[in-house]
């Protein structure tokens, strides 16, 4: 562990203005976030783009000593400053998408819609580009990359850049929603088409394993049917079925983690919890895991010898004023993603406070 710095007390209230309240530089960090404020796609409430900020504020409050991995702060975590271009970008390319949306998705033949469609994917394309930069330079320099959306379609870029370093990369799919529909509402980087993408676009990642769907369509049901085991869903209502009758949690989250390869992206979307958790999310869902499930299946998973080389936690939105509920599960969930991602590498990745 690296020394601590003269006078700091990690039980004091938060000083710093970083993450967790923490100074630490991303250059002496194990763990690097990358923000995405950018949601021009989601299709039922907006909000997500200011999931960055909002969890970042709430993290303040975190307390340091996890009761599941320890000190995670002291092996070095640190979030990149949210770029306010990406944010600029977000709401210009969401007034496009507007009135796409409204009408239920791009018209044929609708010369507007098509214009507003193009408007969209081409900011989605310079997100993309943009996480996949900071990806790099992450990755470079022997770090974890993690991206804080934002909607579902921000770690695309990210992604991109995990599968091209491990072959074969397994994604652990934390969500209510299958996200595996093309060019929803006619856009190519919709937030429900994420998976889609993924899948189609990057040949290099070998399995996606999903937990807590609950809502899903006819035609990515037929997509997973099709996938030949590429996909494996755990439907929320299946896993509830089986508890009924008499299976315990543990043994679950043990068979979801034996399906997965031996490294793995976490893709989180926040409204794969149950919705009280996360009730100003985009598209919340009856059903989903408690906070104590969310837990126990990480600790699995950092505990079953493959590596966590990478993970994402997208779609938290802040509620009204003075609200900041999502904001605070939000910023627990990120603290125990990094402490899966450290004890998944047996935690021999150390960072120092700036």
């Amino acid at each position: 562990m690296p020394s601590l710095p003269d006078g700091f007390d990690p039980d004091a209230a938060a000083t710093g203005d970083g993450l967790f309240g923490l100074d630490t530089k991303p250059e002496a960090s194990a763990i690097v976030v990358i923000p995405v404020p950018f949601d021009a796609t989601t299709s039922y409430r907006p909000g997500t783009a200011k999931g960055p900020e909002h969890v970042l504020e709430a993290s303040l409050q975190v307390d340091l000593e996890d009761l599941q991995y320890g000190p995670i702060w002291k092996h070095g975590v640190s979030m990149l400053p949210v770029p306010k271009a990406i944010a600029r970008l977000s709401r210009a390319a969401r007034a496009a998408a507007e009135p796409v949306i409204r009408a239920g998705g791009a018209v044929p033949g609708n010369r507007s819609h098509q214009r507003a469609v193009a408007k969209v994917d081409d900011a989605s394309e310079t997100v993309r580009r943009h996480v996949a930069r900071e990806a790099r330079r992450i990755l470079d320099r022997g770090a974890i990359p993690a991206v804080l959306g934002g909607d579902h379609a921000s770690p695309f870029g990210l992604i991109e850049e995990l599968a091209e370093r491990h072959p074969g990369l397994g994604i652990l799919q934390i969500d209510a929603h299958a996200d595996l529909r093309e060019a929803f509402e006619g856009f190519a980087w919709s937030h429900a088409s994420i998976f889609h993408n993924v899948l189609t676009r990057i040949p290099k990642v070998g399995r996606l394993v999903q937990v807590g769907i609950r809502d899903v369509g006819a035609r990515e049901v037929e997509f997973i049917e099709r996938s030949r085991g590429r996909v494996r869903t755990f439907f929320d209502q299946r896993l509830r079925d089986r508890q009924f009758a008499g299976a315990t949690w543990s043994a679950l989250c043990k068979e979801i983690v034996k399906a997965l390869p031996r490294e793995v992206h976490i893709s989180f979307d926040i409204d794969g919890l149950s919705p009280e958790l996360c009730p100003h999310t985009g598209t919340p869902v009856p059903g989903g895991l408690s906070f104590a499930e969310m837990s126990h299946l990480l600790e699995v998973l950092a505990a079953s010898g493959k590596r966590v080389v990478g993970f994402d936690l997208c779609e938290v939105a802040p509620g009204p004023r003075g609200v900041d509920w999502d904001g605070s599960v939000g910023a627990r969930v990120l603290y125990k993603l990094m402490g899966c991602a450290l004890r998944s590498q047996g935690s021999r990745r150390r960072g120092r406070r700036g």
